[in-house]
């Protein structure tokens, strides 16, 4: 009965219950109200099981101390051992032992089976940086994949934001994207904020596999940061931290704090 609890991020588990105990969560437990406190793609499962749970007579209190019970256990379980791997690029160093962030990448697309998330602040030489990951999408129809990349705006530049979003749309698809099969784009819309003091950067750089491992890291996804410039990352494999992580971006996009970039005509990239 409480199985959508377990769907939860410890940050939703939280923020749910502290809505409870402050009474701005109350019954009737509708979509919308929930979807305040947590991911859009949950909150339909946990209306229907606050619904349930008051319908057998919890008070708002009472579901609140067994969503706090689940997050207590799930904290108080022992810790997966998560394996940490050092990734650079740079030059060779007598005892440097750790792989080039290039390799890592490649490695990790090719390992993927059902879901990827990249997250980038700079795309140059895209068609090659992506290669693998396209033909993965080839041979893995339903692999499904989101990248979340900064779109800018030139310094003085005082274009429409939907016409920024558009040529960077464009020339993602002719000059960056090696397939046929377009992933799905989103970008944060502040970026493109006229005010300078406004604008914001999405300037996360991160890889996440099947939500099993993640590779954090200051490489863009240009050649020139997976080849020859001096960077460094960790490759984490651990199902924790790489669901946090997605679900992190999953509450953005849900949130619509992260917009998405349309790639099929200039009136499609206007914002949302």
């Amino acid at each position: 009965m409480i199985d959508f609890l377990h769907r939860l991020s410890a940050s939703e588990l939280s923020t749910l219950a502290a809505a409870l105990h402050s009474g701005r969560l109350a019954p009737p437990f509708s979509d919308v109200s929930v979807r305040r406190y947590c991911g859009e793609s949950v909150a339909p499962a946990v209306s229907a099981g606050f619904d349930a749970l008051a319908a057998d007579g919890m008070l708002p209190r009472h579901i609140a101390s067994l969503v706090e019970a689940v997050q207590t256990a799930r904290t108080a379980q022992p810790r997966e051992i998560d394996l940490v791997e050092l990734v650079r690029t740079g030059p060779e160093a007598i005892g440097a032992t750790s792989r080039d962030t290039g390799v890592v990448v490649r490695e990790l697309f090719s390992s993927a089976t059902t879901e990827v998330l990249v997250v980038g602040f700079a795309v140059y030489q895209g068609r090659e940086v992506f290669r693998r990951l396209a033909e993965r999408v080839s041979e893995i129809p339903k692999l499904r994949v989101r990248l979340c990349l900064d779109v800018r705006r030139p310094h003085g530049d005082a274009t429409p934001a939907s016409e920024l979003v558009w040529k960077f749309a464009t020339r993602f698809r002719s000059a960056e994207w090696p397939g046929a099969d377009l992933p799905d784009l989103y970008y944060d819309p502040r970026s493109l904020d006229v005010s300078q003091e406004k604008r914001s950067s999405l300037h996360a750089k991160c890889v996440v596999v099947d939500r099993r491992v993640a590779l954090v890291t200051s490489a863009n996804f240009t050649e020139a940061a997976h080849l020859r410039n001096i960077e460094v990352g960790a490759l984490i494999r651990s199902t924790r931290i790489s669901q946090e992580i997605v679900g992190y971006f999953q509450t953005l996009i849900d949130q619509k704090l992260l917009a998405p970039i349309h790639t099929q005509s200039q009136d499609a990239g206007e914002v949302e």
